[in-house]
């Protein structure tokens, strides 16, 4: 019969061995793993908790891997400042960590005859502990370039770009976004030198060359920003778009005779553009010369109709009535058709034709207009009907055209009491 004693010896080896087992087991759940795949699912709570059943105690835990999970949850949650303490975390366990080479399992090779067998000695590469680690820190480098761009932290967004080494380098966007950091911290020279490396190793890449004349301009560097600017045209193709862009940024500067130039450029290149002849107009007309304005604005309107009543206007500006009617004719739109027509004849003092136009003015209801009713009213008072000019002027409710009626009123007043005051 067995003692007691054997009976409770044996009792404590069964638990113990059932609480071996339950820890193996447990050793055998990688919950890093799991949380892993729960934030690729986007089940972050999931992964949370899958994090708070790691053992840091446990011969397996790997800090580096570890931290590098939790800087990826915390960034997918938006958790930047978490993120950051966590990939930092993970580069320095990475900078000390032991990388041991995977176990390589040799495959046997049956021959026909049986029993024969061959080992596969297919060479194994060499495994490289340091380059290994070299791309986990560079890995978490990027990660943590991504986080401190989204605090605005630009300083350290250049630093960890700089630490993450040829991976830092080898895409086009990575000279962009540092370009753009120095240039957010006024380091102008060092935007400018990062878009020039950038260049050098990318140089198929449009969008450096891009930058580059953007900042050239903003920093009101003009010729710069146009030498800039064909290069990149040079290289995407030349562009009217571009050669517009380009103008508009020297009229905004004011620098008028270099838009002059680029646009006389421009405008041999693509003659049928209509918006270069207008901008060109309008930089001729800064410097006084009306009738080259009116001549550029006619053209454009031959490719677009839209500047059709610029080019009557300008005309009209310039002294050439004449033309100004011919072109006013081909306008389609009889509201503005009528309009500039009236502010012709008023040019020349046809005022009696303006009173023949009283008829249209109002089947188009454009007497509502104050300016449109006061011309009216000032062509009767020309020629000599005071009673319809007085007429129309009561109507008048805008103050500086009231003021205006007030002094013709008085006027008419002088001409009725003694005509020889209107002669």
């Amino acid at each position: 019969m067995i003692s007691k004693k054997i009976v409770q010896i044996l009792s404590i080896v069964l638990i113990l061995n059932a609480s071996l087992l339950a820890k193996q087991q447990a050793d055998m759940v990688d919950h890093v793993a799991l949380a892993s795949l729960m934030i690729y699912d986007a089940r972050y709570k999931k992964a949370q908790e899958e994090l708070a059943l790691v053992d840091k105690k446990s011969s397996t835990y790997d800090k580096a891997n570890y931290f590098t999970v939790v800087g990826v949850l915390n960034a997918k949650q938006s958790k930047t400042s978490e993120a950051i303490v966590a990939y930092k975390k993970a580069i320095d366990a990475t900078k000390i960590k032991v990388f041991i080479a995977p176990k390589v399992y040799t495959k046997e090779k049956y021959l026909f005859s049986i029993g024969n067998t061959k080992t596969d000695k297919t060479k194994v590469p060499v495994f490289n502990a340091e380059a290994k680690r070299q791309d986990k820190l560079s890995a978490l480098y990027m990660n943590l370039t991504g986080e401190y761009y989204k605090l605005k932290d630009y300083k350290n967004t250049v630093a960890s770009l700089e630490s993450a080494g040829e991976v830092g380098k080898n895409r086009a966007a990575l000279f962009t976004l540092r370009a753009e950091c120095y240039y957010k911290q006024e380091l102008f020279s060092d935007a400018i030198s990062a878009l020039n490396m950038g260049i050098n190793k990318f140089p198929d890449n449009s969008k450096l060359l891009k930058q580059k004349f953007y900042y050239f301009a903003e920093l009101k560097l003009y010729q710069a920003a146009i030498e800039a600017s064909k290069v990149y045209m040079d290289k995407v193709g030349v562009s009217s778009k571009e050669y517009i862009a380009l103008s508009q940024m020297l009229i905004g500067a004011n620098q008028i005779d270099s838009a002059i130039k680029l646009l006389e450029e421009s405008k041999l290149m693509f003659p049928k553009n209509p918006k270069i002849g207008v901008l060109l107009g309008h930089m001729y007309l800064k410097k006084g010369m009306r009738n080259t304005t009116a001549h550029l604005f006619e053209e454009s309107s031959y490719y677009d109709k839209k500047y059709l009543k610029d080019a009557v206007e300008m005309n009209r500006r310039a002294g050439n009535n004449l033309h100004a009617l011919y072109l006013n004719a081909q306008n389609i739109d009889k509201v503005e058709k009528l309009k500039q027509k009236i502010a012709i004849y008023l040019n020349v003092g046809e005022y009696r034709k303006i009173i023949g136009l009283q008829k249209a003015l109002k089947r188009y209801k454009m007497l509502d207009d104050d300016n449109l009713r006061y011309a009216l009213a000032y062509s009767f008072y020309m020629a000599g009907d005071y009673v319809s000019a007085e007429a129309q002027l009561k109507y008048i409710s805008n103050s500086e055209l009231f003021n205006k009626a007030t002094v013709i009123r008085k006027n008419i007043e002088k001409c009725t009491n003694n005509q020889l005051e209107c002669l």
